[in-house]
């Protein structure tokens, strides 16, 4: 039975979706998800709760490698695999090139396929998909309120030290 919670930060208001095995979903979407009496019922997640306090040390500053499971959910092959490439190697503070990432992954996806199943990370922040860049620049990116992606994507990097703090 999926639970679902926010935590407030500096890029807005964020939603994290737990099944109470592994995070499912982390979104921008403050409302909760429709629920049915017996889940209002619920006993509440450890997970969960682990979960949005990880999230609040991120923002904070004082977490730079989240320590929690994730369910990506149903994925073709190539997709889980470029995604778990970027969880489990480009750190805090790090970027990679969206033909990098394609490199690293093992896949043949070209750069714009990679920048696709970027926009498909169900769990954006902690499958850290702001870390993908283009050669030219930050690239795209969908999280953030609307219209906010671009900025959100710099806040995240400059939050980690990747990119210099903007002077404006």
């Amino acid at each position: 039975m999926p639970s679902f919670g926010t935590v407030l930060s500096p890029i807005g208001e964020i939603g994290v979706v737990s099944d109470g095995t592994a995070i499912r979903r982390v979104t921008w979407r403050s409302d909760p998800p429709a629920r049915t009496d017996a889940e209002t019922d619920a006993e509440p997640d450890p997970l969960l709760a682990e979960a949005l306090d990880q999230l609040t040390a991120y923002f904070d500053g004082a977490l730079r490698e989240f320590d929690l499971p994730v369910d990506l959910g149903r994925q073709t092959d190539t997709t889980r695999a470029v995604l778990l490439a970027l969880y489990e190697t480009v750190g805090h503070g790090e970027t990679l090139t969206y033909g990098g990432l394609a490199r690293r992954s093992g896949t043949e996806v070209p750069a714009r396929g990679i920048g696709a199943i970027m926009g498909a990370n169900p769990v954006p922040i902690i499958v850290p998909c702001h870390r993908v860049v283009a050669g030219d620049g930050l690239g795209g990116y969908s999280g953030g309120a609307p219209g906010q992606g671009l900025a959100t994507k710099r806040w995240l990097l400059e939050h980690e030290g990747a990119l210099p703090t903007s002077l404006f």
